[in-house]
């Protein structure tokens, strides 16, 4: 499977991203927990917005220059029920606001799943 590398994407909630806004990166709970952030390719990141956040309207999509990262990103697998091989971009160290370049609302449709981003 090919990836774009360039350019990866996260979603976080609006009251996160002000919060990252204001501290200068972007520390999620995963950071703690599993000691990365998620991330993901445009193509890919319905999966885990469908996944984790169905029906939620409350979430941004961060598009990031994954050149700007300065912590290591390393490609791993997600969870078992994702396409055979896939891997996903994971940041082993917070996300720096400086990193965003643009930010926009990814909205479920009316059944409240997320489709795969246009490319």
């Amino acid at each position: 499977m090919t990836y774009d590398t360039h350019t990866l994407v996260h979603l976080c909630t609006l009251h996160e991203w002000r919060n990252a806004r204001q501290t200068g990166a972007h520390r999620p709970p995963s950071l703690a927990e599993v000691g990365f952030v998620h991330l993901s390719t445009p193509r890919q990141v319905h999966l885990p917005a469908n996944r984790l956040y169905v029906g939620r309207r409350d979430l941004v999509l961060l598009r990031i220059d994954a050149k700007l990262l300065v912590d290591p990103v390393k490609w791993e697998p997600g969870v078992p029920t994702d396409p055979a091989s896939m891997l996903f971009p994971h940041l082993y160290g917070p996300l720096p606001v400086s990193t965003v370049t643009s930010v926009g609302e990814y909205q479920p449709g009316p059944d409240g799943t997320f489709a795969p981003l246009a490319e």
